[in-house]
């Protein structure tokens, strides 16, 4: 659900004159960073133009420090603090504007922590709802509202996040600006006092719009011991669920999807289909919608196009995984649902961490437009 680095602890030695302080002009407008897909994970180029992974459940933000204290930077768990400057764009949320660089606090990670990273990525951007996090410091060093959007792309294609609020406009025929009317019906958020992670109610799951059948409460979170509950993630690259809710789900699309020729499972899929079988939408294969219930009923509908995932040029999969029986037992904090990136992909999601609420999208396909479409051609402030 996370990367590593919370495997270490959190306190941090600071070392005289590391941490970040004033110095740079402040603004009082977003900030805009294009978002790549490598190898499952997702990426922005803020530092020095050096890729860093997005970790929607990090607490802080972490790199490799330059020496002495990249050298060996934790001792006994504990690791440096460092100052680091971070850039990106000011943005209209139409276009970028003009550059814009900031003081970040970072953790200093050891080489042992960038080895499961993506090539080229020089750490990770923690998301969380933490003081150190990156929203976070975005919003208390350039003086903007403490929000933050993402739109995830599909492979091939460049998302865009803006941190500090304000418009989110895609190209479409015409333009869509999509942040304001999210922001007029958004989901609250439930806190686990465990972790700064974005966790949602979920009431129910429906296929083909018939109910699972599940007991009352499958889907909770225990605050007390911050386990079950929904979680979004973004280093998770498909939508995991425990045992007895993926088993659930897995044979109620098996029964909907039952006339429709089967292809050999390809790892880590269960089930897959000849792709040719399918008709097609602008929302993906012709499938049996998947709907999950939110509060006051509310409906986020999964279309074929986030369900199933391409495999290669002959074979669609079922894009949802089963938590391994030992780990949904056995580890303190586990969820009963993550949320992975694919079934966020092509979704704007509007995180507001001052509100504590979330706003989100449909999937883009249905209005004619993509997480691709964010126009980054340098516009005029």
């Amino acid at each position: 659900m996370s990367l590593p680095l919370l495997a270490l602890s959190l306190l941090l030695l600071s070392p005289p004159g590391a941490l970040a302080g004033d110095g740079y002009p402040p603004s009082s407008k977003p900030i805009l960073t294009p978002i790549s897909k490598d190898a499952s994970r997702y990426t922005i180029p803020i530092k020095n133009g050096a890729p860093l992974v997005l970790d929607l459940a990090g607490p802080l933000v972490w790199t490799k420090c330059p020496p002495p204290l990249g050298t060996d930077p934790c001792k006994n768990g504990v690791c440096a603090v460092a100052a680091e400057t971070l850039s990106a764009n000011a943005t209209d949320g139409k276009n970028p504007l003009y550059p814009v660089s900031f003081p970040a606090n970072v953790a200093c990670a050891p080489d042992s922590m960038l080895a499961p990273l993506p090539s080229g990525a020089a750490g990770v951007a923690g998301l969380a709802r933490m003081p150190m996090s990156l929203p976070s410091q975005v919003a208390s060093r350039l003086k903007v509202s403490k929000q933050f959007a993402l739109c995830l792309p599909g492979g091939g294609q460049t998302g865009a996040a803006i941190f500090g609020g304000g418009p989110f406009q895609l190209l479409a025929s015409p333009p869509v600006e999509l942040a304001e009317g999210l922001r007029q019906n958004p989901i609250q958020l439930v806190d686990n006092p465990r972790n700064g992670g974005y966790y949602i109610r979920l009431h129910g799951i429906s296929v083909n719009m018939e109910p699972l059948a599940l007991p009352a409460g499958a889907f909770d979170l225990d605050a007390r011991h911050g386990t079950g509950g929904v979680v979004f993630s973004t280093v998770t690259p498909y939508t995991t669920l425990r045992p007895d809710i993926y088993r659930a789900l897995r044979d109620a699309f098996e029964r909907v999807t039952s006339g429709i020729p089967r292809a050999p499972p390809v790892a880590p899929f269960e089930m897959c289909y000849h792709s040719s079988a399918f008709g097609y939408t602008r929302l993906g294969p012709g499938v049996a919608n998947i709907d999950l219930v939110l509060d006051r009923g509310r409906i986020w509908q999964l279309p074929g196009g986030s369900s199933l995932v391409g495999v290669n040029d002959q074979t669609l999969c079922f894009a949802f995984l089963e938590m391994g029986s030992e780990t949904a037992a056995a580890v303190p904090g586990s969820p009963a649902v993550i949320i992975g990136g694919y079934q966020l992909e092509d979704h704007l999601l509007l995180f507001d961490l001052e509100k504590g609420t979330l706003g989100l999208s449909g999937l883009l396909l249905g209005i004619r437009t993509t997480c691709g479409n964010f126009n980054f051609t340098m516009g005029s402030s």
